[in-house]
């Protein structure tokens, strides 16, 4: 008798899977009211401590990095990546985190790398005060190549209305701070997917004592833990994450219509993993500026006053920070003057 068609989806070792997740979705948060295994997370709502709280929504996943992380195995540090780039989307805007959910798309599933990349999103999560709550992990063969993940998570955050930080309060005469990057955060793989290929040299490069690969997979730095002091205190009166598009495509999205941002240039404290692509690649500055973050993974723009108070206060949390600019009259464009230190 001719055998029948039978589904390429193994749903034993799905259910494996996800029952070795269990770990990993455990809290005590009680807020929480359910545990995996329900087709939705509960969430309790009810917040006391907020007069008029309004939710802060968010989603996020880690770009063409997921390649490289995937090729060297470290799809742990990936993981981490994505939430934090996505907990500093949502705390820009002076908000605290509350709960994600995740997606994992694979073209096959692989017990030991799903339970490794859930883990990892839970820590992270855990490392800022907000929790997993769930999510989908989807087997796809067919759609997507053995070996190969697709990440994306979502995030809800909540603050008080008359909190929060949208730079609506920016005048002219407040600093922008920059508070540093860990390296190139998720941002800018394409390029340097594309340097890799042309220049495999550049693999034996060691960067303040790491490899290469070591050095661009690197986890994108989450600043929570190290602002969220500041916030309700009116000392800040705009957050911009330093992402895609450079600080001029960034900062520019919380300038009044009638301000720009001067940003000097020679101050710039240039990470030395973007001097080494900009050198090996022979990338033009322009180009360096507008795909990466160059050192600067966040601007906090604050009233002058405050502005030696909240730089010391980043300090003392370990990250280094520093004043990189002003606000002046103009039109809402970032303004980069001066010449960059490559040396």
């Amino acid at each position: 008798m001719e055998k029948g068609m039978k589904y390429d989806v193994n749903i034993d070792l799905a259910n494996e899977t996800k029952k070795a997740m269990a770990d990993a979705l455990e809290t005590n948060n009680k807020r929480v009211l359910n545990k995996i295994g329900a087709f939705s997370s509960l969430y309790d709502i009810k917040f006391e401590e907020y007069q008029n709280p309004v939710l802060v929504l968010k989603t996020e996943e880690p770009g063409s990095k997921q390649l490289i992380a995937a090729q060297y195995d470290k799809l742990e540090n990936v993981s981490y990546d994505m939430i934090n780039h996505l907990i500093n989307d949502c705390i820009v805007m002076g908000a605290k985190p509350l709960t994600v959910q995740d997606a994992i798309i694979c073209g096959k599933m692989e017990k030991t790398a799903i339970n490794k990349i859930v883990h990892a999103i839970s820590d992270a999560c855990k490392a800022q005060g907000c929790v997993l709550t769930g999510g989908e992990t989807s087997e796809q063969p067919g759609v997507l190549a053995e070996g190969t993940y697709i990440l994306t998570s979502s995030i809800v955050g909540i603050v008080d209305k008359d909190k929060i930080i949208d730079g609506s309060k920016i005048e002219e005469g407040d600093v922008v701070i920059s508070l540093e990057s860990s390296g190139i955060h998720t941002n800018g793989y394409t390029l340097v997917r594309k340097i890799m290929k042309e220049y495999p040299e550049v693999l034996k490069e060691n960067v303040n004592g790491k490899t290469f690969i070591e050095a661009i997979l690197e986890p994108h730095r989450c600043y929570y833990t190290a602002i969220k002091d500041l916030f309700g205190k009116e000392k800040i009166t705009g957050l911009a994450h330093i992402t895609g598009g450079g600080i001029c495509e960034n900062l520019n999205r919380i300038l009044p219509a009638n301000l720009n941002a001067r940003i000097y240039a020679e101050k710039y404290q240039i990470l030395d993993i973007f001097k080494l692509i900009k050198k090996v690649g022979n990338v033009d500055e322009k180009e360096m500026l507008r795909t990466f973050n160059l050192g600067v993974g966040l601007t906090v723009v604050a009233k002058k006053q405050y502005a030696k108070e909240i730089i010391e206060h980043v300090k003392a949390q370990g990250i280094n920070a520093y004043e990189i600019g002003e606000i002046v009259k103009g039109n809402k464009q970032v303004m980069v003057e001066g010449k960059f230190n490559w040396d």
